[in-house]
């Protein structure tokens, strides 16, 4: 799907409770390029809500600085998304932790790594931090680089509190009741090359105008949010890149899409950042789009080279 010297592992997973998850075969699936010579260890991508692995000019940037590159696509996404299966759908985020458990046990027992670097963008970002805080005495992690975390609901305060306890309650009762139906069409058409942007990714996957959202996934994102305001305790150097300003709510495409978040708002992740753990830099990218790395040019080689030059620091 990728080319040449990109290949896909299947991930057997065990098996959720009765709706608590996309239903049917139960698997996830690691996407492998490796380079000549991995001295520097291992690169782990997690992807975020109606997304997959298709960005490969981020696993050939690692490549060529020697790592060996791996992405999952977690169960319900992408390659692992199954005919009959909800997409994008499970009751508990903490279920992904499967998922980068098995991944994490390829890269350090089988191929031998013992240095790893998460890479979580979105949702992805969400799960790696709630994943790195659950994991965070067994040693299995060196350092944690988040593009656009998911740190905070981009609402109003009224459906950020009063809201939020709605779907709690929605989201207990009645679980995959769909609280949105698609999500905001600008951010898709300002990627796919058939609308505004550059990008060629499969539709079927990663649909422009998004996934529906359901009751019990968004009741276990805003349970996470909580968790994480009250404070973590993530053991490892973090890195946060954000774009520089926010654009939400638009109905209309316009130019200026591409030159901001229009997903989420980034002076939450600002906000947020330092209570992911005591080792936090927090940087900013003018221009650049949620997806720092589908960012037009210079703005995603910009992005890559603030993460090379704090992986230099923290790796000394």
């Amino acid at each position: 799907m990728l080319g040449d010297g990109f290949d896909s592992l299947p991930l057997p997973l065990g098996a959720l409770p009765v709706g608590a998850g996309p239903g049917g075969e139960n698997v996830a699936t690691l996407v492998v390029h490796r380079c000549a010579q991995a001295a520097r260890g291992a690169v782990l991508y997690v992807h975020g809500f109606t997304d997959y692995f298709f960005q490969r000019h981020v696993a050939e940037h690692f490549a060529a600085l020697g790592y060996d590159f791996y992405a999952v696509d977690l169960r319900g996404y992408g390659r692992s998304l199954r005919d009959g299966q909800v997409p994008n759908f499970v009751t508990d985020l903490s279920y992904h932790f499967e998922e980068i458990d098995a991944a994490v046990r390829i890269i350090r027992e089988e191929h031998g790594h013992d240095r790893l670097t998460l890479l979580g963008h979105s949702t992805g970002g969400l799960i790696g931090v709630m994943w790195a805080h659950e994991r965070r005495a067994d040693g299995v992690l060196d350092a944690l680089v988040l593009n656009s975390p998911w740190l905070d609901l981009a609402e109003n305060w009224f459906l950020r509190t009063v809201g939020t306890k709605a779907v709690d309650l929605l989201g207990g009762l009645r679980p995959s009741a769909v609280v949105q139906h698609e999500m905001d069409h600008v951010y898709g058409v300002s990627l796919h090359h058939e609308h505004h942007g550059e990008w060629d990714f499969n539709t079927n996957w990663k649909p422009v105008e998004g996934f529906p959202v359901r009751a019990g996934w968004l009741r276990t994102v805003r349970r996470q949010h909580a968790k994480l305001h009250r404070g973590l305790d993530v053991r490892v150097p973090v890195l946060v890149l954000h774009a520089a300003k926010s654009l939400l709510k638009s109905k209309q495409w316009s130019p200026g899409a591409m030159l901001a978040d229009t997903v989420l708002d980034v002076e939450h992740m600002v906000r947020w950042a330092p209570s992911i753990g005591s080792q936090v830099t927090v940087v900013g990218v003018e221009d650049g789009m949620h997806d720092l790395f589908l960012s037009s040019e210079p703005v995603r080689s910009r992005a890559l080279t603030e993460i090379d030059n704090w992986l230099d620091t923290v790796e000394r």
